[in-house]
C-alpha cells in the first residue's frame, strides 16, 4: 500500500509538471507543430511519448525572408495551341539549367524537357515520357525529376544512384485532367539531358490505392511526388518520398514513404505530415519540394481552397517527419493577369544570391509555367 501511496504522489507530480510545461510552451512565440492525427482526430501512436517542438516563429520569419520572391517576371514556358502546361522541376548539369515539365493536348499528360543558360530563358527540347500502349500507366505519365541536390544555394545537381539517374511519376489508365485513379511509378535514364524516353521499372506502380498497406488519406487516388536521398537515413531509409494523396471527397493531404533501394518502397507512419484545410476537411496541400536550409529540412508546397485560390507556401522540420507549418503571408498568389486564377505549384532554387520561383501560372495565357524572383531581373536586364 505504501509503495501504491507514493506512486501515486510521484504521478501527480509528474501530471502536475507536464501541465505547466504545456502552459508554457503555449505562451512561447512559436507556431504549432503538424502533430500527426490520425482520422479520428486523436494522435498517432508513433508520436505518444514524444515531445514534438515546433519551430519558433521568429525562425519561420527568417525563412520566409530567406525564400520570398516579390518579383514576378512573367511566364517562361507555354503549350502549343489547345495544349496545358504543369509542374515544373529544375535541375543543373554541365552548367546548363533543365526542366522537366508536364503538357497536355486534352488527353492526359506526358512529361518534356526544356534548357535553359541563366533560368530566365528556356528552349523546349522535347518529350521524355511518352503514352503508352496499355497499361497502368497508359493515358498519364506524369513525371519529376529524384535525388537533386537538396541543399538550399547547392548544386542542384541531380545525384546518380547505381550508376542511374531516377524520376517517380504519377501515372493512370483513363483519359483526362489527372483522372482518377492515379498510381506512383518510377523512371530511370543514364541521359538525363538529352530527349530519350525515360525507363519505367518492372516493379511498377510502386504506390497505389490497391495495396493493403494503403491510407486512410490516400484511398482514393495518389499525386505528385518528390523524393530526396537523406544519406543522414534519419528515417531508417536513404530515399525519402514525399506525395499528396486524396480521399473521395477530394481532400488532399500530404504523406511519405521510405525505400533502400528506389523500388521497393514502405510507407512511413499511418497519417499525412501535411495536412490544411482540417476543420472541414477540405482543400488540397500537394505537390511538396524539399530543400535543406541549414539544419532545417523546408518543405515548399501549394494549398487551394482552405484559404482563397490556390497559392504556395512552406513548412519546417529538423527530422523530416514533423512539420510545422507557416502561416504568414503565401510566397506566390495570383496577382497580375497570367495568375489571375492560380498561382501554384513550386519548385524553388537559390543561385548567384538570387532565389527563383518556378510555378505554375493559370490565367489570362491558359496554363503556363511562370517565375517569380527575388531580385527585380526583369528591369534589370533593360
Amino acid at each position: 500500500m505504501k509503495r501504491t501511496n507514493q506512486h501515486t504522489l510521484l504521478a501527480g507530480l509528474a501530471a502536475l509538471l507536464l501541465a505547466l510545461l504545456t502552459e508554457l510552451h503555449a505562451a512561447d512565440d512559436s507556431i504549432p507543430v503538424q502533430r500527426q492525427l490520425n482520422d479520428l482526430g486523436t494522435p498517432s501512436s508513433r508520436d505518444v511519448g514524444k515531445v514534438i517542438t515546433a519551430i519558433p516563429i521568429e525562425r519561420m520569419r527568417q525563412v520566409y525572408d530567406e525564400v520570398k520572391t516579390p518579383f514576378k517576371y512573367g511566364v517562361v514556358i507555354r503549350g502549343e495551341t489547345g495544349q496545358l502546361v504543369d509542374s515544373p522541376s529544375i535541375f543543373r548539369q554541365n552548367d546548363q539549367w533543365y526542366m522537366v515539365y508536364l503538357c497536355s493536348a486534352g488527353k492526359g499528360y506526358e512529361t518534356f524537357l526544356a534548357r535553359s543558360a541563366d533560368l530566365l530563358h528556356w528552349q523546349k527540347l522535347g518529350k521524355i515520357m511518352c503514352f503508352r500502349s496499355d497499361g497502368w500507366d497508359r493515358w498519364q505519365v506524369d513525371g519529376g525529376i529524384a535525388l537533386c541536390d537538396p541543399t538550399w544555394g547547392g548544386t542542384s545537381e541531380l545525384q546518380p544512384f547505381e550508376g542511374k539517374y531516377w524520376m517517380s511519376y504519377i501515372g493512370g489508365a483513363l483519359q483526362g485532367y489527372e483522372t482518377d485513379p492515379l498510381a506512383i511509378g518510377i523512371a530511370w535514364t543514364k541521359t538525363p539531358t538529352e530527349v530519350r524516353e525515360w525507363t519505367p521499372i518492372a516493379e511498377n506502380p510502386v504506390l497505389s490505392r490497391e495495396q493493403p498497406d494503403v491510407r486512410e488519406f490516400e484511398k482514393q487516388t495518389l499525386y505528385r511526388s518528390q523524393i530526396i536521398w537523406d544519406k543522414s537515413k534519419t528515417l531508417g531509409a536513404p530515399f525519402v518520398m514525399y506525395y499528396n494523396g486524396k480521399l473521395k471527397s477530394g481532400y488532399e493531404r500530404i504523406g511519405m514513404a521510405v525505400s533502400d533501394d528506389m523500388i521497393h518502397w514502405k510507407r512511413y507512419g499511418m497519417e499525412p505530415v501535411v495536412a490544411n484545410g482540417e476543420d472541414k476537411h477540405n482543400g488540397i496541400s500537394g505537390d511538396p519540394q524539399i530543400v535543406r536550409m541549414g539544419d532545417l529540412w523546408v518543405m515548399f508546397y501549394f494549398g487551394a481552397f482552405w484559404q482563397p485560390g490556390a497559392f504556395d507556401t512552406f513548412a519546417c522540420s529538423t527530422d523530416l517527419d514533423h512539420w510545422t507549418k507557416w502561416t504568414g503571408p503565401h510566397l506566390t498568389a495570383s496577382s497580375v493577369p497570367w495568375d489571375k486564377t492560380y498561382a501554384h505549384k513550386p519548385w524553388v532554387i537559390k543561385h548567384d544570391g538570387v532565389v527563383y520561383h518556378f510555378y505554375c501560372a493559370v490565367g489570362d495565357q491558359g496554363r503556363v509555367i511562370a517565375l517569380a524572383t527575388s531580385k527585380d531581373l526583369k528591369n534589370d536586364s533593360k
